[in-house]
C-alpha cells in the first residue's frame, strides 16, 4: 500500500529547510524566477492598487546582485514594470509571453546578453484587444467585476463579485470566447484567464529564460521559482520534469502541487529572499572564487 505523506511533509517550509536549498546549490549558479501578485505583493480587491513594499522592493534588488533574477507574471510586462522598477530584472508578461531583459551583460551570465525581447504571440494582439472590449462591454451588468487588458492575454476579476454571481460571470466570459476559437479560458485566484491557445505558459518562459542566459543544457545551474497561483504550476512542473531546481508555493492551505517546498506569504518571500542574500555575501566573502 502506498503511503502519502502529509501536504505540509510533502513541500515543507523553504525557511525550515533552508540549508537544504543552499547545500544543492553548491557549485551551481542561482537563477530566481519570481511572480508577482500573491508572491511578492499581496492579493487586494484592486488589482491596479496590488503595490509592492520598498521593504520588498529592496529585497528584490538585492537577490538581483547576486543571481540573474526574473518576474514572470500573468500581468501586462510593462504594469509589472511600474510596480517593481528595477531595470536589472528580466520580465515575462502576460504568462511569459512578452519578455524583455536588461540591455547590458550581466556578470552573472557565461555570455554578454543583449535585451531579451521575445513575443510569440503577437499575431493576437488584434484579436485580444477585441475580445478585452466585448468583455468590458459584456461585463457591465455584473457589479465588481473587472476586466484587465494584459496586452497578449485578458484577465477578468471576479474578487469584488458576490459569489452568487460567479457561475453567470463565467457563462459571461464563456459567452464572448464561443467567436473566439483560437483563445482558451484558464482560471486562477478569483481570475478568469483568456489567452492564445499556442503551447506557451510560465514554464515555457522560465526555459526560454534560462537559453537566453545561456544555461540551457547546464548541470551547473539551480533555477528557483517562487509563485503562488495555478498558472505558476507549469514552471513547477518543467522544473521537477528536469529534476533541476526548485518550486516553492506561496500558500497558507495545503494544496496539490509541482513545487518542492512552501512559503506561507509574501512577507516569508521576504524573509527567504533576505536570507539568500545574506547566504550568499557571506559565502562570496569567504570563498571568492565561489
Amino acid at each position: 500500500m502506498t503511503v502519502v505523506k502529509p501536504s505540509h511533509l510533502r513541500h515543507p517550509s523553504a525557511l525550515a529547510m533552508f540549508n537544504e536549498i543552499t547545500n544543492a546549490s553548491k557549485g551551481k549558479q542561482i537563477v530566481m524566477f519570481l511572480d508577482y501578485d500573491g508572491t511578492l505583493s499581496p492579493i487586494v480587491d484592486d488589482p491596479d492598487c496590488a503595490f509592492m513594499s520598498e521593504s520588498m522592493r529592496d529585497a528584490v534588488k538585492g537577490v538581483a546582485k547576486y543571481f540573474p533574477t526574473a518576474i514572470v507574471s500573468g500581468r501586462c510586462r510593462d504594469k509589472v514594470y511600474d510596480f517593481v522598477k528595477l531595470a536589472e530584472l528580466y520580465y515575462a508578461g502576460s504568462h511569459g509571453m512578452d519578455i524583455k531583459g536588461p540591455a547590458r551583460g550581466r556578470k552573472h551570465t557565461k555570455t554578454k546578453a543583449k535585451a531579451v525581447l521575445f513575443q510569440p504571440a503577437s499575431e493576437f494582439l488584434p484579436m485580444i484587444d477585441e475580445v478585452y472590449k466585448a468583455l468590458v462591454e459584456g461585463t457591465k451588468g455584473t457589479p465588481g467585476a473587472k476586466v484587465e487588458n494584459n496586452k497578449f492575454c485578458v484577465s477578468v476579476h471576479f474578487r469584488c463579485v458576490d459569489e452568487k454571481r460567479w457561475s453567470a460571470l463565467a457563462d459571461q466570459v464563456r459567452s464572448v470566447l464561443k467567436e473566439y476559437p483560437k483563445l482558451k479560458l484558464t482560471q486562477g485566484r478569483k481570475v478568469f484567464e483568456i489567452r492564445p491557445t499556442i503551447k506557451w505558459d510560465k514554464g515555457k518562459a522560465l526555459e526560454f529564460l534560462l537559453e537566453s542566459l545561456g544555461f540551457a543544457e547546464c548541470n551547473d545551474v539551480l533555477p528557483v521559482y517562487i509563485g503562488d497561483d495555478r498558472t505558476d504550476e507549469d514552471a513547477f512542473k518543467v522544473l521537477r520534469d528536469r529534476g533541476q531546481g526548485f518550486g516553492i508555493l506561496v500558500s497558507k492551505f495545503p494544496k496539490e502541487t509541482n513545487a518542492s517546498y512552501s512559503l506561507q506569504e509574501p512577507s516569508e518571500v521576504m524573509d527567504f529572499l533576505h536570507r539568500l542574500v545574506e547566504w550568499k555575501r557571506l559565502s562570496v566573502k569567504r570563498y571568492p572564487r565561489v
